[in-house]
């Protein structure tokens, strides 16, 4: 069983900065992409930024020049830094895990992050 426990969520004003965070531990295969999606109200849950086994970093366009995503291969955690922060960014966040040996894909169970405008 593998679980991803997040941190860091919270409420900022716009403009703000916070810092997710996201462990990976368990029983895996081998971790090769680990990421944040999020999901705010009434709309579908979409990627914000990954990172895979090989250094290929993806973030959505929203947050380009924004969030830096980092990730410690050895410890299997992954942060978010999130700057300059707008409303839009609200949502509640998860971290994600691909298990490329056994064939699955994890998710934490979210934190929330408010944006007040």
């Amino acid at each position: 069983q593998v679980q991803l426990v997040e941190s860091g969520g919270g409420l900022v004003q716009a403009g703000g900065s916070l810092r997710l965070s996201c462990a990976a531990s368990g029983s895996f295969g081998r971790i090769d992409d680990m990421g944040w999606d999020r999901q705010a109200p009434g709309n579908p849950r979409e990627l914000v930024a990954r990172n895979t086994r090989a250094g290929t970093i993806t973030y959505t366009d929203s947050v380009k020049g924004r969030f830096t995503i980092s990730r410690d291969y050895a410890r299997n955690t992954i942060d978010l830094q999130m700057n300059s922060l707008k409303s839009e960014d609200t949502g509640v966040y998860y971290c994600t895990a691909n298990d490329d040996i056994r064939g699955r894909r994890y998710r934490g169970q979210g934190t929330q992050v408010t944006v007040s405008a």
